[in-house]
């Protein structure tokens, strides 16, 4: 007998299920997140580590150098590299680093509000290796410009994604817009903005209630803002466009596998690592930053160490820890949810789709 598309679904969820038990047995390190800096030219309502200008550069390039020797000392050079911030072009010996993790067999790509990418710029990452860049844009331009405090903005980052595209050098060109209650509404002619514009691909993102986001609840989706952001998605990927939905959060049945290449899987500690500006060592860097998340220092502890033995916090179920979340009937799919829409303090989901969306 032929599976129903559900059955279909609910048989996927259960094998990945099995491989993320899998995975906290024997983590695999894909992803490695530098922060290297919280400086940013702009101020953005959302931001999730409350970046700005004149906030602190990070750990100098010779102590980023030694510890990229380290890890592929201990990993080889398997992990990609994810460079962020702040603003990470305002690092200042940015591709003096990114040169030499180039040179020492990595791939990396970044993430950046794109304002700096001049054609010279474009043409600097090329030559040190970036092959993937995320570009911010969240909104036309006025409002783009409004929530990250920069006038000019939108036109800056635009014509930096222009300038990368001239270069044809990079093997993905993403567009990541955080969609919040008041810019859902301009969804309809981003996409038009984007349509003429040769990404690769454009990645939507809910507002999560993390940093300074947590000071503008009214910004946050509603019920009827979540399913009309999914059905978005998913009308323009049944167009075989390339519009994406963020990892975060289990989406139950109607839309797992409809929104994104793959089904729900927080890939923090099992897959993903970050290192802060500070060198605290984490899972991801969307994740609170507390004594219970932050596990060590790059400057004073063996991140291998870390890795293998002081991760249990992001290998341990998080529904475990929560009576609601250990009761729910995709308990087995969702296990609480995403590590960085965790209330670390009261143990609950900061995010949960129960009741509205399954």
């Amino acid at each position: 007998m032929q599976l129903t598309k559900e059955e279909i679904k609910i048989k996927n969820l259960h094998t990945l299920a099995d491989h993320r038990d899998k995975l906290r047995k024997s983590p695999e390190l894909r992803q490695l997140f530098l922060e290297l800096t919280l400086a940013c030219n702009e101020a953005c309502f959302h931001c999730g580590s409350r970046c700005m200008p004149g906030k602190p550069d990070g750990l100098p390039v010779e102590t980023l150098e030694a510890f990229m020797e380290d890890i592929k000392d201990e990993f080889g050079t398997a992990p990609y590299i994810a460079i962020t911030g702040g603003e990470p072009l305002l690092y200042p010996d940015f591709f003096r680093l990114t040169a030499f993790i180039r040179d020492l067999g990595f791939h990396w790509g970044m993430t950046s509000n794109a304002t700096l990418i001049t054609p010279e710029v474009a043409q600097k990452l090329a030559d040190t290796g970036m092959r993937t860049i995320s570009v911010s844009i969240d909104g036309l331009p006025e409002t783009h410009d409004r929530y990250r405090g920069f006038p000019g903005g939108y036109e800056k980052a635009m014509a930096g994604i222009q300038n990368l595209i001239d270069v044809d050098a990079f093997s993905s060109i993403m567009v990541t817009t955080v969609v919040n209650h008041e810019n859902i509404s301009e969804l309809d002619a981003l996409f038009d903005i984007f349509s003429d514009v040769d990404i690769n691909e454009w990645r939507l993102t809910g507002l999560e209630p993390i940093g300074r986001a947590l000071e503008h609840p009214e910004m946050l989706l509603t019920t009827e803002d979540n399913r009309r952001l999914l059905d978005f998605i998913k009308a323009k990927r049944e167009q075989k466009i390339p519009v994406t939905y963020s990892c975060c959060h289990f989406l139950g049945l109607d839309y797992e596998a409809e929104v994104r290449d793959w089904y729900f899987l927080c890939n923090a500690g099992i897959y993903v690592a970050g290192i802060t500006e500070a060198g605290d060592i984490t899972a991801c860097l969307d994740i609170p930053r507390n004594k219970k998340t932050v596990l060590g220092n790059i400057t004073r502890d063996s991140f291998t160490d870390v890795w293998n033995h002081g991760f249990e916090i992001f290998r341990t179920p998080l529904s475990a820890r929560n009576t609601r979340c250990a009761t729910c009937p995709q308990v087995r799919f969702c296990e609480g949810g995403s590590y960085h829409s965790w209330d670390y303090e009261t143990d609950e989901p900061k995010v949960c789709f129960l009741g509205e969306l399954f």
